[in-house]
Order: structure tokens, then C-alpha cells, then sequence
């Protein structure tokens, strides 16, 4: 009686753990509905919200999104998403795995895909233009990390800055999984440092900015409230005599 015992209870543990690979995968997502920019290009929109332009529209090969509550005022460009869609006769089971350049909502949805990512979604080519024909899906989506191989951290001087009096600036390729929360641009010999602002999207700005060398410090959210959220700073400098639209390497991802 007892080894039957220990077969039934062996038996119930093989089961519940059968049960538990074999269900749908959906612990960690959340549930809602994904669109599409109709008029839009196969890849992403230049025009964004998070103002990334041309880079914004082919940023990880064009699969990228308009976000509603997840873009947050700026603080959720550049996070990466992995959404999937739910029709199991059309839907892969991984999905695909997006970026935020743009804010806008259809529909009660959390996501307006590029038709790259939106098509992306498919089990095959044709099943992605079958969800194409659809016009928006139900979907399950959880943030994952940003992945971009062989990629530093860079720094897009935006076009609005003027030399030595304003200085706003862009992080692109962005890894991991946490936001940047807080900017310092310092001058490296004296050590001074001035806090900048999110001024609109993706973009942080600052008058006056210091002169001479300058170096970035960003503060990175912590997952854990017991834990202090993180400074990273840029390995490379940004130098004295910095440009309008110039890109510059950090020498650093997270």
C-alpha cells in the first residue's frame, strides 16, 4: 500500500509537472491588442514621437512600434517588447521582438507595429499578411532585453543644439532592460556637472551646457526595491568642440 503510495504521489508530480510545460507559456505577459500603421511603410515611421528620425524607422531592422501607455512621457523610447499574437491558426509562438519610437493608441491597443513587425508575427509569410488583412489582433506582450550585437552605446547630438549654448542629445542602441531615469553631462578636467531634462521624446537638453570635454553619467532603474538604482558613465568623451548632428561613440553598453 505504501509503494503504491509512492507511485501515485510520483505519478501526481510527473503529471503536474507535465502540466506545467505543456501549458500556453503565458506566465510574465500581458494581455491586450496590437495594430498597424496602414499608411505607413513596411518599416518603422521617421516622423515618432520619440523623434529618432530615419533612425527610428529602421532601428532593429524595422520592427519597431508606436506604444500608448508604454511610452511614458519619453522614459519608454528605445525599450524593447516581445509581443505575440494569439490566433493560433496565423500566430508563431515567440512572436517578434520590438522597439518603441513613437507614441499613439487605435482601438484600445498597446501597440501600433510597423507592417514589418505586425507581419512579423506570423507563422509564415503568408500567415503574416493573412494577420495583415486582420487589422489588429489580440496579443500577449512582456519586456525583454534590447540586443544589439557589436553595438556601443551611442550619442546622436540632435539637430536643435547650438554650440556652446545648448546642448540636446539622443542614447541609441540602448541593450538591457532598464531605463535611464536621470542625466548628468560633466566636464571632464574640473569636474563640473550639470543635470539635463527629458525635453521631448527620446532627447534630454540642458542650456549652457559645461565646456571643454564632456563625459555622460545616466542613472539606470533598478528591477529590486531594496536595490539602488545604477550610475553608468560614458567610457569615451564627447569632445570640447562638439557638433550639431555628429554621432559619438560612449565606448560602453549596459
Amino acid at each position: 500500500m505504501a509503494f503504491a503510495s509512492k507511485i501515485l504521489n510520483s505519478l501526481v508530480i510527473v503529471i503536474a509537472g507535465f502540466i506545467f510545460v505543456r501549458g500556453d507559456g503565458s506566465a510574465g505577459f500581458t494581455q491586450s491588442k496590437a495594430a498597424y500603421y496602414p499608411n505607413s511603410f513596411q518599416q518603422g515611421n521617421q516622423y515618432g514621437a520619440c523623434e529618432y528620425g530615419a533612425f527610428g524607422a529602421t532601428l532593429n531592422g524595422g520592427d519597431v512600434s508606436a506604444a500608448s501607455n508604454l511610452y511614458r512621457n519619453g522614459v519608454g523610447c528605445g525599450a524593447c517588447y516581445q509581443v505575440r499574437c494569439t490566433n493560433i491558426k496565423y500566430c508563431s509562438t515567440n512572436g517578434v521582438t520590438i522597439v518603441i519610437t513613437d507614441a499613439g493608441a487605435s482601438d484600445s491597443t498597446d501597440f501600433i507595429l510597423s507592417q514589418h513587425a505586425f507581419a512579423g508575427m506570423g507563422q509564415t509569410a503568408d500567415a503574416g499578411t493573412a494577420l495583415l488583412a486582420l487589422g489588429y489582433v489580440g496579443i500577449q506582450y512582456r519586456r525583454v532585453p534590447c540586443n544589439y550585437p557589436n553595438k556601443n552605446m551611442t550619442f546622436y547630438i540632435d539637430k536643435s543644439s547650438n554650440f556652446p549654448y545648448y546642448f540636446a542629445f539622443q542614447i541609441w542602441y540602448q541593450d538591457g532592460d532598464k531605463d535611464i531615469t536621470a542625466i548628468q553631462l560633466c566636464e571632464t578636467i574640473n569636474l563640473t556637472c550639470k543635470l539635463l531634462e527629458r525635453s521631448h521624446g527620446a532627447t534630454w537638453a540642458v542650456g549652457s551646457p559645461p565646456s571643454g570635454p564632456l563625459s555622460i553619467r545616466m542613472l539606470l532603474s533598478s528591477d529590486n526595491d531594496d536595490t539602488d538604482d545604477t550610475w553608468l558613465v560614458s567610457a569615451n568623451t564627447i569632445p570640447q568642440n562638439w557638433t550639431a548632428g555628429a554621432i559619438y561613440d560612449s565606448g560602453l553598453q549596459v
